[in-house]
């Protein structure tokens, strides 16, 4: 019986040798893919506060650049268009509480009647728009572009388009890309199309409804 024990003990000892060196080896394991986790957690940390650094600053330099603009208008009497740098012959909107600035573009200059097709290979006004776009104060801003109408059916180019919400977004999606050809980051301009639901004057005079025929950059001076 004592051999007999005897045999028995030393496999049973190998086993919880083994059980042990078994048990180190997935805690090392376990502890190194810990370590590993706890790195990519720091780096992932120091990405974030990075990024919400970079954004505080881009949202004070967005404020001060509003400030500016206000002073320049209310303060040295300068018109939104020459404040904002478009210039004269402009048709320029600040909003401060927004944080915006528009700068208005009627259709005729940009498209014929019903189409969507820039009248010309080139346009010396969006060239104009582009080149202050990128001016320091507006770098990284978002641009949207928004394109509007009348409130007139479509008739001319009615087997081309539904509607006027339609042929509102093919403008603004053909000025923005216009913008992005000649060198306008494409993760910083989105095209909008709204028809006719925004109107800035009465759709009942010719004249009106000239005026409701537009394109308007919005350029967003918080970010």
């Amino acid at each position: 019986m004592q051999v007999a024990n005897k045999k028995t003990i030393v496999p049973l000892i190998c086993l919880g040798l083994v059980a042990v060196l078994s048990g180190c080896t997935n805690w090392e394991i376990k502890y190194q893919a810990l370590s590993v986790e706890h790195e990519n957690l720091k780096g992932l940390l120091a990405r974030e506060r990075s990024e919400k650094g970079l954004l505080a600053d881009e949202v004070t330099q967005g404020q001060q650049t509003i400030e500016e603009l206000r002073m320049q208008i209310e303060d040295q009497k300068k018109t939104p268009a020459d404040a904002s740098g478009f210039g004269e012959g402009y048709d320029v909107a600040f909003d401060p509480s927004a944080g915006t600035v528009t700068v208005t573009l009627q259709n005729s200059i940009l498209f014929d009647s019903g189409k969507a097709t820039l009248k010309k290979a080139t346009s010396a006004e969006l060239d104009h728009i582009r080149s202050v776009l990128r001016q320091s104060k507006y770098a990284g801003k978002q641009v949207d572009v928004v394109g509007h109408t009348d409130s007139d059916p479509i008739r001319k180019t009615k087997d081309k388009w539904k509607d006027n919400l339609e042929l509102s977004s093919q403008r603004a999606i053909t000025v923005a890309r216009y913008l992005i050809q000649r060198g306008f980051p494409e993760n910083e301009i989105r095209a909008v199309g709204c028809g006719e639901s925004r109107p800035v004057a009465s759709n009942a005079s010719t004249a009106g409804k000239a005026r409701n025929r537009r394109v308007e950059i919005v350029v967003y001076l918080r970010g």
